[in-house]
This record gives C-alpha cells, structure tokens and sequence, in this order.
C-alpha cells in the first residue's frame, strides 16, 4: 500500500476531491430542487424529474469550468516553470491533463444524458397537466398566464404545442439539441481507433467545442425551469393548493406568481474561455513567426528528419512542438517530440509515416528539387512533458517503444553536450535506456547517437553512466539466420554498437531487480514514450520495486501525453 500511495497518491487525491465536488454539487441541488418551498408547485406536476434534471445540470457547469483548462498548453507550460518550487509529485500532475481533460469529458456525457432525458420527461408531463390529464391542481397551474396579475408556470402554453414544436422553436431546446449533437460527435470522433487512424476527423469534429460552448451560454436564457416568487400577501402553497376556486379571491391565496431563474452557465464558463481566446491568439502569433529549414532528411522506415529554425526559440530536453503545414491543411497541428537538445542551435523534429497527414508531409518533401526550401511550417511550443524532470533524478530509466524514442534522443544528446562541455550540474548518474522496436530500419538513425555516447564514455572512464537494450520485437527466418552467422562479431549486426540486440520483449521484473540492487539507495525515474499497454505494466513495476523505507531504493513512473 505505501508502494502505492508514492506513486498514485497525489494523483488519487486530486481525483477524489474532483468526484467529491461532483457528489456535493449533485446532492446540494438535488435537494434544493426537491425540498425547496419555491418549487412545491413546480414538483407538483413534475414529480421528481424536476431535481433529476437540475443536479446534473450544477455538475454540468462545473465540469465545463475545468474541461479547457486542461488542454490550455501555454498555461500549463508556464505553471510548469513558474512553480519549480513545488515537488516533482505534484508537477507530475500536469502530464496528466489529457488523461484528466478525458475523464471530465465522460463526466459531461454522463450528466448530459441524465440532464436530456430528465427534461424530456418534463416536456412530457407538461404537456399531459396542459391538456388537463391529471387532477385539478395541474390544471389550474398550467393554465395560468402572463394576463393581468398572473404569470403562468407551464411554458406549454397552447394545447396545439406540441413537446417536439417546443423542443424546437425555444431557445432551451434547440440550444440543447445542438449542445447535445455537438458532444456526441466529439465524444466519438475521440474514440482511440478513430483518433489514430482518422486524425483529421478527430481534429475537425472537436472544433465543435465552439458551438457546444456558444450554446451552452445561450442554454439557460430560455428559463423553461420556473419557481415561484414572493407575492404580498404571500401564496402559502401547502395551504392553499386544495383551494383552487379560492385563489385571488382570498387574503391567503393569492394568485400564485411564477418566475424563471437567472441563467448562471455563463459565470462558471467566461473565465476560462477567455483565457483559452488567449492561449488561441498566442498560437495564432507563433504560427506567423518565421520558420527556416536548416536541414531535410528522409530516414529509413519512412522517418522524416526536419532540423528547424525560429528566432528565440528556447527548448528543454524531451519537450514537444505543434507543426502546422498549410500546404496541407491550414487548421490541423500535429504534436511531435523534439530529438534536439538544448544546447543546439536548432530544434528537430523526426515525422514517421502514420495517417494521412504525415503521408502528405513526406510525398511533399519527397518531390522537393534537390537544395530546394522545405513547405511553409507553423511551429507553437515548445511545451512541458515529464521528461523535463529527468536531470532530477540521481538515476533514470528511460524506455522508448518504436517512434517514442524521441524524446529520449533529445536527453541523450544533451548528456553528450554536458560531458563534452564538463558540466558540473549534472545530477545524474546513472541511466538505463531501453528502446523497443518491430523493424531493424527504425535503428538505424539512432544508432549514430549511441556511438558518439559510447565513445565519449570509454573516454572519460564512464563506461557505466549510460546502460542501453535495444530489443527488436519483430523478425524473420533469414534476420535469424544472419544474427547467427555473425555472432561472434565484435560489433552488433543490426546497429554496429557493441551492444548487442536482444530478440523479443525485457523481462521487466528482471530489469527492476537489477536497477534496485544497484542503485540500493536512489530514487530512479522510470519515463515511457510508447503505448498504453507497456504503461500499465511499468506502472505496476513502479509500484512494486519502490521500498517503503525511506532510505532505500524508490520508482517514480513518468509518461509522455499528448
């Protein structure tokens, strides 16, 4: 359980106050809909759908607060490196907010669910009191209206409305029909298969977050939900709801008066829309800064390597960028890692060749004359990842699947650059790096890399700083063959590096218990760039090789979200 609470407990907790919130907010209003004096009228004919479709609405607002704030990058980026004070546990926190900005978007489904079918059930029953279908007291309430001294309660006002005429000719249905469309193609298009395979679709149907937060402003303007108001004298409904024929012609019962309530979305949501309007013009004014080409390479594997370069550009390592071609679309950016370090007076990017955004990139750079500049590129970033922490750690281990050795590329080469320039703020002094890899091709670019760290190892007397596996996952009957004839070779036949590659998948306990037994006393960070799947199981080797005692060997697992 201690093993645990090191590596999730920050995070759990922050969890549990957000669903603690959601719980007191659901309860809260339930209840004020439910016992609320203001509203026994309304209940009368609404029984307790009425509560049913207010309590979601609360947790609505409150989750459409948070559900930009996650995804404001530049905000995100400058809290990252506003509050270094604070521990590396809680900035862990922001690599979270996709995982975060997700969860509230399910959350948003759900109460949007309970929320539509609660008021449909509404519409129903206040078109079944118009048409005088149930007893007397319904009746006499739906048929008050805006005459004189009376303000009406049913807004079904005519017995030829229709529930489907008023969902939409009022602002509150059409708005919520729009509200509700917008979120279900955005909750879809979301879904991982289409994400990755139809990135466009994705990109474009979430831009429907305009219309669905436009509508939601407009959303309560309609005051469909009335309660009733103060009259002098006051309509003490408990009393006088058995003596209808006595209303206005009594002290005591008044002609009972009715009201929609103030339209409160528009306070919980103006304040982060403004500043993600902020965050989209300081996109809008990077993307016009001027990009320059300082290099073009097409790696094997169908890897594009584009070396960059814009005035006052400042990275760190593992950070990533959005590109935007407008060769190719003039609304779409793609996230990619930086491989370049810090310390380089340029920043590169390499594109591997998945989905059709990428495809077109590489077709356009492919068909380039020979020394001719690359298409016009926007550049917004950099950004913060987790492994912007890495120089934080005494011991790192760093594990990169396919295309997600990038950002270690960029870590990599910043150590080349401290060793060279004998920098003596480097903290760490250990790292183990494992990449993992289908295809023999996606080694090849790298490997140069890991020479140059090899041979500036061997001639500093630390040949033990950097341990690294590369385990190729996917091979044939003639690869086999090959590796068997040259086996002896001092050099490894796949990349040329002294160490050999190893065939099939780590065996992770294996790899943690020997971290631990030589490192018995550090706190070693575990950073991935790779899928889902591998995710979990590190997380749980994380959790598992951490030792309680404070002095002993402890795994911190950082991931890279985009």
């Amino acid at each position: 359980m201690g093993n645990w609470i090191i590596n999730h407990g920050l995070s759990s907790f922050i969890l549990v106050v957000w669903m603690a919130i959601n719980i007191f907010l659901f309860l809260w209003f339930y209840f004020f809909y439910d016992l609320g004096d203001q509203f026994f009228y309304t209940r009368h004919i609404l029984g307790s759908a009425l509560a049913w479709a207010r309590a979601p609405a609360a947790v609505l607002n409150f989750n459409c607060l948070l559900i930009l704030l996650p995804v404001c990058r530049n905000l995100l980026s400058l809290i990252r490196g506003s509050f270094m004070c604070c521990g590396r546990t809680m900035r862990k926190q922001l690599d979270k907010n996709i995982s975060f900005h997700k969860l509230v978007a399910y959350m948003i489904g759900l109460m949007t669910a309970v929320h539509t079918i609660a008021h449909l059930l509404n519409v129903e029953w206040y078109y079944n009191s118009r048409l005088g279908e149930y007893d007397d007291l319904s009746t006499a309430l739906s048929s008050l209206d805006d005459s004189g001294n009376t303000t009406f309660l049913n807004p079904i006002r005519s017995t030829t409305t229709t529930p489907t005429l008023l969902v939409f000719t009022t602002i509150a249905g059409i708005t919520g029909v729009i509200i509700t469309l917008s979120l279900i193609l955005m909750i879809t298009s979301s879904m991982e298969v289409i994400r990755r395979s139809y990135f466009e679709v994705f990109w474009f149907t979430h831009h429907l977050f305009i219309v669905f937060f436009a509508g939601l402003v407009i959303h309560g303007a309609g005051r469909i939900v009335r309660s009733q108001t103060t009259t002098n004298p006051p309509h003490n409904a408990t009393f006088c709801k058995d003596r209808i024929d006595d209303w206005g012609k009594i002290q005591e019962c008044p002609i009972p008066q009715f009201a929609g309530g103030f339209p409160q979305t528009w306070m919980w949501v103006i304040g982060p829309m403004i500043l993600y309007v902020c965050e989209r013009l300081l996109r809008f004014i990077r993307y016009m800064q001027t990009v320059k080409y300082r290099k073009i390479v097409i790696r094997p594997s169908k890897v594009l390597e584009l070396q960059l370069v814009k005035n006052g550009f400042k990275m760190d390592v593992g950070q990533y960028v959005f590109l935007n071609c407008p060769a190719i679309s003039q609304l779409e950016w793609h996230p990619f890692t930086m491989t370049s370090a810090p310390e380089e007076d340029f920043f590169s990017v390499h594109i591997r060749s998945v989905g059709d955004w990428t495809q077109k990139l590489i077709s356009i750079v492919e068909q380039l004359p020979e020394g001719a500049e690359g298409p016009k590129m926007g550049v917004d970033g950099p950004f913060g990842t987790a492994s912007e922490d890495v120089f934080d750690y005494e011991v790192a281990m760093l594990v990169g699947a396919g295309i997600g050795v990038t950002p270690f590329a960029s870590i990599l080469k910043s150590i080349w650059y401290k060793f060279k320039d004998s920098n003596p703020k480097l903290r760490t002094r250990k790292i183990y790096f494992y990449w993992l890899c289908r295809e023999t091709h996606a080694f090849e670019w790298f490997a140069d890399l890991l020479q140059l760290l090899e041979r500036e190892m061997e001639e500093r007397g630390m040949g033990n700083f950097l341990t690294y596996k590369l385990y190729l996952t996917g091979w044939d009957q003639s690869h086999a063959n090959h590796v068997m004839v040259h086996a002896d070779a001092d050099t490894d036949v796949v990349t040329g590096l002294k160490q050999k590659t190893n065939y099939g998948r780590p065996n992770w306990d294996k790899e943690f218990e020997q971290v631990r037994k030589e490192n018995p006393t550090s706190v070693v960070g575990t950073f991935l760039c790779g899928p889902a799947v591998l995710a979990t199981v590190l997380s749980k080797k994380c959790v598992k090789y951490t030792d309680v005692d404070p002095r002993k060997t402890k795994f911190y697992f950082n991931k890279e979200n985009f």
